[in-house]
């Protein structure tokens, strides 16, 4: 479905290229292809999980909001960059599955951060 240009309310077939803003009205219903079922999943597995604690940093809806950072046409295909002319057809060359560094990933790496830090700082209050 995030494939879909449609998913990304671009009637056009440009995807998630020319995309420059966070999606900001979540007043929609916003498909842009995450499987439910494995984040059903994930969630159920967490609490099977009784001698080690494991936690779960729920960054899915903060990612789906973030259109805009994509690599998009700027992107590598088999190592190497896309000509202009890849570039030129965002509807089959745009990368619309991996994030831009710095970015996103850097965002979730401070979510990251800041529940290894409250976890060490609760477990020393104990």
């Amino acid at each position: 479905k995030k494939h879909r240009p449609e998913a990304w309310g671009n009637e056009g077939g440009i995807k998630c290229a020319m995309e420059t803003q966070p999606i900001a009205n979540r007043s929609a219903t916003l498909d842009v292809g995450t499987d439910w079922r494995l984040y059903a999943g994930a969630q159920d597995v967490l609490k099977t999980f009784r001698r080690v604690p494991v936690h779960f940093v729920d960054i899915t809806a903060l990612s789906e909001l973030r259109k805009d950072a994509h690599t998009s046409v700027h992107t590598l295909r088999q190592g190497k960059l896309l000509t202009p002319e890849q570039q030129a057809n965002p509807k089959t060359y745009a990368d619309c599955i991996h994030w831009c560094l710095p970015g996103l990933p850097d965002t979730w790496n401070q979510f990251l951060y800041a529940r290894i830090v409250s976890s060490a700082s609760t477990q020393r209050q104990e």
